[in-house]
């Protein structure tokens, strides 16, 4: 079992690269994502992490929305590589948009006072897990992914588009799809400046 998770944590990579083929049908992929954050643990057992799965045209309008709000920020003549970079996401055959419900935090707050200041962290914490749970799953079944974080400033167009609850603050996005080029090598730090073991 252990050797099974650390093989399947070696072949969770971010992929850049993706296509639209997926080897499971979307009701297959939209099942795995759901399962995956429903086992994700959370302090208190606060489930509060949300999802917005977005697939085909949904996931191409979430993309475009996010190009247009980068339009307003980006100077036009440097606009061309970052419209590029949208083009590889919307290239993808879905998308996770990982929320927290901050109605979830504020009542864990109120309830349990001493902690109040924790659970803005501990929610962090939480659509972490979910994330990692989601990649891991979607890794299994041989599907590509990378997250990006283009929150705060799709927010609002995501909520009205969607129809999202006030309560969701959105914490990442995450595209998913066929693999139609790996990861390149991946360098790691030295131990000795990563672990302390003390025993």
């Amino acid at each position: 079992m252990q050797q099974e998770f650390h093989a399947l944590a070696t072949q969770r990579r971010t992929i850049y690269a993706l296509g639209k083929t997926l080897p499971v049908s979307d009701d297959a992929v939209v099942a795995l994502i759901k399962e995956a954050i429903r086992q994700a643990p959370s302090a208190f057992n606060s489930q509060s992490s949300r999802a917005l799965i977005l697939l085909g045209a949904e996931h191409t309008k979430f993309w475009e929305l996010t190009r247009e709000q980068l339009r307003k920020i980006v100077p036009a003549e440097h606009f061309a590589p970052t419209s590029q970079k949208i083009d590889g996401f919307a290239a993808a055959a879905g998308s996770v948009l990982f929320f927290e419900d901050q109605s979830v935090v504020k009542g864990l707050q109120e309830q349990f006072a001493a902690y109040a200041d924790n659970f803005p962290v501990w929610s962090e914490h939480s659509t972490g897990i979910a994330q990692y749970a989601v990649w891991l799953a979607l890794a299994e079944k041989g599907i590509g992914a990378n997250l990006q974080h283009y929150n705060p400033l799709v927010d609002e167009d995501v909520q009205r588009t969607w129809n999202i609850p006030a309560s969701w603050k959105l914490r990442a996005q995450m595209n998913f799809g066929s693999i139609e080029a790996p990861a390149g090598d991946k360098a790691f730090m030295d131990d000795a400046d990563r672990f302390v073991v003390a025993k």
